[in-house]
């Protein structure tokens, strides 16, 4: 078990989505521990910080040139 700081509610409310939409037998999140804070599975660390990565890269603000 890992313990994860989502940073901030919103966060951690999407992990909780992202969690809720995998079959059982892949969910991630064996507890929440309060608004910003979970358990996670200890492999999923890796694939939690690549899909961060990749929702913040789709939106992200760019200056039109």
């Amino acid at each position: 078990m890992q313990s994860r700081d989502c940073s901030s509610p919103v966060m951690c409310q999407w992990h909780s989505s992202s969690n809720a939409s995998m079959p059982a037998s892949d969910k991630f999140i064996l507890h929440m521990l309060d608004p910003t804070h979970m358990f996670v599975q200890p492999h999923v660390a890796d694939m939690i910080r690549s899909k961060i990565s990749e929702f913040r890269d789709q939106n992200s603000y760019e200056k039109p040139s």
